[in-house]
């Protein structure tokens, strides 16, 4: 499977943010992508109001990506935000496309790094995976890469592959972890791990927005065993990459840890 990690750096204005992502969709389906995935926050940028601007998934914002995976037959992977409980949001990812339709609430919230994400953002209750010709795909954003049993939870639904969708926040040492945590969940879960982050804001002038996390870069897409298969730096970018979700069945062949973990 041909898939495309679109690095993106996103603001405040929505039509602004849907022009990127049709501009960087156009490009992945241009060289033969089945699947592009795009950043948490896609919608709007962390460090901006959220609660005005977060619709269900029937609204408009997301009818306009369904509407632009459908005119040119790729499936994407997108963060935005729909409407939460008292006044608060979910932050979800979208996923649509030829034969998918289905979408993840963040399930573990940033109260971390003097950033309180649950302030404003209502948390998921469930995984949630989806298939896309032949492959079968688990879901996961940001801060859930901390969290292994939600990528091993997906593997044990059936994921060869699992997506984060992330918008890091910077600081000292941030990015070896992050760097650090996507391998090792593509290894204790045994998947190809497909990490999309915003791009680093300040790699290309932008100011930062107080403590909100607006991305680091450094996405990358790890192979079953913890090779890195791609990985960008800091700056906005796309990057095309095969995957041979076959390659997964091979691996827990030989590395059956999802199969010989216990309950403790």
């Amino acid at each position: 499977m041909r898939l495309a990690v679109a690095q993106i750096i996103t603001g405040a204005d929505l039509a602004a943010n849907l022009e990127l992502i049709r501009g960087y969709a156009t490009r992945a389906k241009a060289v033969g992508a089945e699947l592009v995935v795009f950043p948490e926050a896609a919608m709007r940028a962390f460090g901006y109001s959220l609660a005005d601007i977060a619709e269900p998934l029937d609204g408009p914002w997301a009818a306009a990506v369904r509407s632009l995976a459908r005119e040119l037959d790729i499936a994407v992977v997108v963060g935005m935000f729909t409407p939460g409980e008292g006044g608060r949001v979910r932050n979800t990812l979208l996923v649509t496309g030829p034969g998918v339709e289905t979408s993840y609430d963040k399930i573990h919230l940033f109260d971390a790094f003097g950033f309180a994400e649950s302030d404003s953002v209502d948390a998921g209750t469930s995984p949630v995976t989806f298939e896309l010709n032949g492959t079968v795909f688990g879901l996961a954003t940001c801060y859930d890469v901390r969290f292994p049993a939600l990528f091993a939870a997906n593997a044990r639904a059936g994921a060869q592959v699992n997506i984060v969708c992330a918008s890091w926040g910077a600081g000292e040492g941030k990015a070896e972890q992050w760097e650090l945590l996507v391998r090792a969940r593509a290894v204790d879960s045994t998947t190809f791990v497909v990490a999309c982050g915003q791009g680093n804001p300040a790699s290309v002038g932008l100011p930062a927005t107080g403590t909100a996390p607006t991305g680091i870069g450094h996405s990358a897409v790890i192979s079953p065993l913890g090779a890195v298969v791609a990985a960008l730096g800091e700056m906005p970018e796309l990057a095309v990459v095969d995957i041979d979700p076959s390659v997964v069945e091979e691996v827990r062949g030989k590395l059956p840890v999802l199969a010989n973990a216990r309950d403790l």
